[in-house]
C-alpha cells in the first residue's frame, strides 16, 4: 500500500526512550497481566501492564517489565454525557500518576488509560461532550507533566472528519500516545483460513494506524491493540472450536501486527482478554492461547509447540507475506514480478493498469498452453503484415510506444490464449433477430466467397462460405479471384482461394449470409465469455494472493492492444 510507504518516509523509526528498564526500540509489546496468564506472562522479555496488589512486585521478581493499567479512567474524568468537574481533574492526574508510580518503581511511569468513551462521535460536540474531551486532555497533559508517558486506549473508530475533532485527537497526541483497540471474531478468521484471514487482520490494523496517521499523528504517538477474550459478543475466540484454531488465530494476530508495526513504525503494540471478569469469560485455554501470543512474537518467550502439542499448527510463514526476491505477488506456484510491472508501466503509463494486466494473464494462463514457437510465428506475421517484413521499423514502433520486444510477446501471447479458450466455449446459436439486426447494420463492408484450409473461424469453421472485410484478413479482398495462395495471418497461415470479386455486404441476400453471420456473432460470443471468465479466474486467484504490504492488483480485463494496435489479432 503506497500509504504505508509515505507513513515510513514521514515518521522514521524512532527508538522508545524505555524508562526504568522498559525495552528500547519499537514496537515494545505490552500485554495485560491478568493473573489468569501469570504462570506464562509474567517472564523476562515481557512488558506487563499491571494494577494494583502485590502482582506488580512479582511480575518485577519473576523477570518481567511493568506498567500500569487504569481501568477507571471514567472515574476519574467522567463521560460524554456527565463529565466530572473540571476543577478536579488535575488533582486526580497527580494523584493517579504518585500511585502508578508506587507500583511500577518507576518515576516516569507509562500509564494505559482505560478508556476513552465516545470516540466516535461527530462533531459539533454537545457541551457535556466537549466538557468531557477537555477533562481528557487536561488529565493526560497533567501526567505527561509529571514525567509520565500516558496511553489513551480507543474502543471504537475515532472520528476524524472535522478542524475541531483533529485538532483534538492532535492536542492528545502532543502528550499521550493513542491507541486504537482492533478487535477480530475467532470463528470468522479461522473460516477464512490463512492467507485470506492474515491479510484481514493487516489490513484493518493498517487503516487503524492510517486514519490518526491522516490527521497529523506521527506513528511513534500510535498503538494497536489486540483482543483475545474469551465471552460471546466480545470480540475474540467467539467460541471457536476445536481450541488448536483458536491458537492458530491468536498466532496470526500476533504475526499479522509483527508485520504492520514493522512496515508502518509502529509505537507500542498491546493485547488485552487475558483476564475473567465474567462466568461467560472463563475459559481454561487462556493459559496456552497466551503461550501461542508470545511465542508467535519470539520462540523464547514460551514454547508452544511443546505445550500445546502435535495438533497447534506451529508454522510462522502461513499466511505471511513471504516472497521470492523480485516478486510483487505470490499466487501458489506463480509469481508476478515488479520488474514485468514496471516494463509493462512504460507502455500504458499506470502502474495499476500494468499491475492488473499481469493479474489478468495469470489468470487467463491457466489450462491453455501457448508454446514460444506459437508466440514467435505471430510475431513473424505483425512484421510481415503491418510492417512490410523490416522487422527494424516493428523494433522502432515498439521503442517509440515505450515497449521492448518482451512485452509485445506477452501481449500476442495473451491474445492467443484468449482466442484458444474462446475456442472451447459452447456458444449458442444466434437469433434470426441478431443476424438480421447485424446485416442490415453494415450494408457497406465487403464480402466474398472463399475457399480456405484449414476452415478458418472467419468462414463459420467451413472450408468454403462468404468472408466478411474487418473480421476475415484483409488480404482476401486483394487477391486475384481463382488464385491459390497461401494466406500468412496473425493466427496462422492458410491455403486460400477467393471465388469472384469482392462485393458489398448489402447486395447479397441475407439467407446467404447468415452463415457467416451467424459464425461471427458466435465467435465474439465466445471470446465475451472467456473475458467474463477471465474475471472469475482473477477473482478467484486473489484468494491466495499473497503481495508486498498486501497490495493486490484489482481484477480487470485490459486490452493491451489498445496501447499498441497493430499487434491485435484480426
Amino acid at each position: 500500500m503506497l500509504l504505508v510507504a509515505i507513513v515510513a518516509l514521514v515518521f522514521p523509526a524512532q527508538a522508545l526512550a524505555g524508562p526504568c528498564g522498559l525495552p528500547d526500540g519499537q514496537p515494545v509489546w505490552v500485554d495485560f497481566g491478568a493473573l489468569d496468564v501469570r504462570s506464562v506472562m509474567a517472564r523476562p522479555g515481557t512488558v506487563l501492564a499491571v494494577s494494583t496488589g502485590s502482582y506488580p512486585a512479582e511480575a518485577r521478581a519473576a523477570g518481567a517489565q511493568t506498567v500500569y493499567w487504569d481501568m477507571n479512567l471514567n472515574g476519574r474524568v467522567g463521560i460524554p454525557t456527565a463529565p466530572a468537574d473540571p476543577a478536579t481533574i488535575a488533582e486526580r492526574a497527580n494523584r493517579l500518576y504518585v500511585f502508578a508510580a508506587s507500583q511500577t518503581q518507576c518515576a516516569t511511569p507509562w500509564i494505559a488509560l482505560n478508556e476513552l468513551f465516545g470516540a466516535n462521535l461527530e462533531t459539533p460536540w454537545t457541551s457535556n461532550n466537549a466538557q468531557y474531551r477537555d477533562n481528557v486532555l487536561v488529565f493526560v497533559r497533567e501526567l505527561a507533566a509529571r514525567g509520565a508517558r500516558p496511553f489513551l486506549l480507543i474502543s471504537s473508530t475515532p472520528y476524524t472528519g472535522t478542524d475541531e475533532a483533529a485538532a483534538w485527537w492532535r492536542a492528545v497526541a502532543a502528550v499521550a500516545d493513542l491507541v486504537p483497540e482492533v478487535y477480530f471474531n475467532g470463528r470468522s478468521l479461522a473460516a477464512q483460513g490463512p492467507v485470506r484471514a492474515n491479510r484481514h487482520v493487516r489490513a484493518a490494523l493498517r487503516r487503524a494506524v492510517a486514519r490518526l496517521v491522516e490527521i497529523g499523528i506521527p506513528v511513534t504517538r500510535i498503538g494497536l491493540m489486540l483482543g483475545f477474550q474469551s465471552a460471546a459478543g466480545t470480540g475474540g475466540r467467539e467460541g471457536l472450536r476445536p481450541r488448536e484454531e483458536w491458537f492458530r488465530v491468536v498466532k496470526w494476530q500476533a504475526l499479522a501486527a509483527r508485520e504492520v508495526a514493522a512496515d508502518m513504525n509502529v509505537a507500542t503494540v498491546w493485547s488485552w482478554g487475558w483476564g475473567t471478569y465474567s462466568e461467560a469469560g472463563r475459559d481454561t485455554d487462556k493459559v496456552d492461547a497466551a503461550c501461542a501470543y508470545l511465542w508467535a512474537r519470539s520462540a523464547q518467550l514460551c514454547n508452544a509447540p511443546a505445550r500445546i502439542g502435535k495438533r497447534f499448527n506451529a508454522s510462522r510463514v502461513e499466511g505471511q507475506l513471504r516472497l521470492p526476491s523480485g516478486a510483487m505477488c505470490k499466487i501458489g506456484a506463480s509469481a508476478i514480478g515488479m520488474t514485468a510491472i514496471a516494463k509493462l508501466n512504460r507502455l500504458v503509463g499506470d502502474r495499476d493498469v500494468a499491475y492488473s494486466a499481469l493479474l489478468a494473464r495469470l489468470a487467463d494462463s491457466s489450462g491453455v498452453r501457448v508454446t514460444s514457437r506459437d508466440v514467435l510465428a505471430a510475431e513473424r506475421a505483425v512484421v510481415a503484415l503491418r510492417f512490410g517484413g523490416s522487422r527494424a521499423a516493428y523494433v522502432a514502433a515498439l521503442a517509440r510506444a515505450q515497449a521492448s520486444v518482451e512485452v509485445a510477446r506477452g501481449i500476442l501471447a495473451d491474445q492467443l490464449r484468449r482466442r484458444r479458450r474462446a475456442a472451447r466455449v459452447r456458444a449458442p446459436a444466434p437469433s434470426a433477430a441478431s443476424v438480421a439486426a447485424f446485416y442490415f447494420s453494415y450494408p457497406d463492408l465487403l464480402v466474398r466467397t472463399v475457399e480456405a484450409a484449414p476452415a478458418p473461424w472467419w468462414l463459420a469453421g467451413r472450408r468454403t462460405g462468404l468472408a466478411i472485410s474487418s473480421f476475415a484478413p484483409e488480404q482476401l479482398f486483394r487477391v486475384p479471384a481463382g488464385r491459390r495462395s497461401t494466406l500468412t495471418t496473425l493466427e496462422g497461415s492458410f491455403a486460400v482461394r477467393p471465388i469472384g470479386l469482392p462485393r458489398p455486404l448489402g447486395s447479397v441476400p441475407v439467407s446467404q449470409l447468415r452463415p457467416s453471420i451467424a459464425g461471427l456473432l458466435r465467435q465474439h460470443a465466445r471470446l465475451d465469455a472467456a473475458v467474463r471468465s477471465s474475471a472469475w479466474r482473477q477473482q478467484s486467484l486473489l484468494q491466495q494472493a499473497i503481495c508486498r504490504r498486501d497490495d493486490l492488483p484489482q481484477p480487470a480485463v485490459i486490452e493491451l492492444t489498445d496501447f499498441l494496435p497493430f499487434l491485435e489479432l484480426v
